[in-house]
């Protein structure tokens, strides 16, 4: 048995596998039992509403459209991708360090001598005056020994930074699409709204010609005018307001697709978005592995721990060796002949004596920023919980308001049909039938707010739980 061989071998493992710094433990996360919500949710289910794919939640055709052409064309999209395939560039120039580095190197040449000079030289030692110099080598080892696993730290480092990078584009699209998403919504329903405002200013500007007729003949006075008057006119104000509304939101849209300014092409009556009557929010356990924020902020964390064994490496010895395999010749024929063959094993070994300190104050440093992103990492994990807690609360309670305010507007209905009858019966003042024309369109218009925010609660949540990014 060669045990020499076994020595060498266990030598050798013993050697690459030794690495300073602490290794990484997933820092303990006490997640709350359920999330808080001003009703009891149902008893806890691992299914999610955050598990559905974006195109499964949000289900009208135009908005999948946008969406689409988005994931294409957004800016922030495409910068964060950009950035993935930096981070996987720099996991390779980190990695490759840990191999033998190869080179080839090769130099020709070509020389007169002197027969005449300084130190003559006669015709038997120097046959020709033009020769021709040559070498060429081979670099065969260039390599660091990574005795205290400095290399395989950075390796370390780089990897969770790619990782990070990846987590970081998901974060990306599960904004993305939930600003699309919005946006989408609120054109829709400020649409609504113009709609509702166009309507009423019909309504009233008929209203205002039964006033004038009423007027002229005698029966309305010309307060009764201008009151009817100024229905119309804060009707009419209205319409501009929303035009603008409508134009600047279809342009951030457009920004969020990567376009130029421009109109959202949108087709026949928008339908109320079909979500479903329950949004479990699932475990929220799984919250920690589902939200691409905090799996980032968790590689944050990795590739700051590894750089404290990075920043303690630097303390101990520095092993590398070269070698180098080559010839040399005055003749060129004769380059690659065994007479002519060099060969070179270099083995250096260096150890920092004095930094000033420097050493240490890196040290510090890298622990420092690894606590830093401990506390990033935290952070994330409560905002996170925060997030879906304050998303729940606006879902119930905006539904709440809604099934209110659809009560009041049915009220406000009724009250404007009665006040006109009587108006129209002469039973009855314009004025009453007037605010209740003006209290109904207010109504109607708090109503379609209440709705959109409604939509945008459960926007928020799916976001929340770390939904559409897959």
């Amino acid at each position: 048995m060669n045990y020499r061989a076994i020595a060498v071998s266990i030598a050798s493992l013993w050697l690459t596998s030794c690495m300073v710094g602490p290794n990484y433990r997933r820092p303990d996360v006490q997640a709350p039992q359920t999330f808080r919500a001003p009703d009891p949710l149902p008893a806890a289910e691992a299914a999610s509403f955050a598990d559905l794919k974006w195109w499964q939640v949000f289900k009208d055709p135009d908005l999948q459209a946008l969406v689409k052409t988005a994931l294409e064309q957004n800016y922030d999209l495409r910068d964060a991708v950009a950035r993935v395939e930096a981070a996987r560039g720099n996991l390779g120039i980190v990695r490759s360090n840990q191999f033998p580095q190869l080179g080839a190197t090769g130099d020709l040449e070509l020389t007169r001598l002197s027969r005449d000079g300084a130190t003559p030289l006669p015709a038997s030692v120097l046959p020709h005056q033009d020769r021709n110099w040559g070498e060429a080598s081979l670099g065969l080892l260039s390599f660091e020994v990574d005795i205290w696993g400095r290399l395989r730290r950075s390796t370390e480092a780089a990897r969770a930074n790619l990782l990070s990078a990846e987590e970081y584009r998901k974060a990306v699209i599960t904004t993305l699409v939930s600003d699309v998403a919005t946006q989408y919504f609120t054109v829709r329903e400020l649409d609504y709204q113009l709609e509702i405002s166009t309507r009423t200013l019909e309504s009233r500007r008929a209203s205002l010609q039964l006033t004038q007729d009423r007027q002229r003949g005698g029966i309305a006075n010309l307060l009764d005018l201008r009151q009817a008057e100024q229905l119309v006119d804060t009707s009419a104000e209205t319409i501009p307001v929303l035009h603008q509304q409508i134009e600047q939101t279809e342009n951030q849209i457009s920004l969020l697709l990567g376009k130029n300014p421009g109109e959202v092409i949108r087709h026949g009556q928008f339908d109320e978005q079909p979500f479903p009557p329950e949004v479990p929010p699932g475990l929220p356990s799984a919250l920690l592995e589902r939200r691409p924020d905090i799996r980032e902020a968790e590689e944050n964390l990795i590739a700051a721990n590894a750089d404290i064994g990075v920043a303690k490496a630097a303390y101990f010895p520095q092993l590398s060796v070269s070698g180098l395999l080559g010839g040399q010749s005055t003749e060129l024929a004769n380059l690659f002949s065994a007479s002519r063959s060099v060969w070179s094993v270099i083995p250096q070994l260096s150890q920092p004596i004095f930094r000033a300190g420097g050493l240490k104050a890196a040290t510090r440093l890298a622990e420092a920023q690894r606590d830093s992103a401990l506390v990033q990492y935290q952070k994330a994990i409560q905002t996170a919980f925060t997030e879906v807690s304050n998303a729940l609360i606006a879902h119930q309670r905006v539904r709440e308001s809604r099934v209110q305010q659809e009560a009041l507007v049915m009220t406000l209905q009724d009250r404007k049909r009665l006040a006109y009858m009587r108006y129209n019966g002469g039973v009855d003042t314009q004025l009453n039938a007037l605010d209740a024309d003006r209290d109904l369109l207010q109504a109607e218009l708090d109503l379609r707010q209440i709705k959109l925010n409604e939509l945008l609660s459960v926007v928020q949540l799916y976001k929340a739980l770390g939904g559409g990014w897959q």
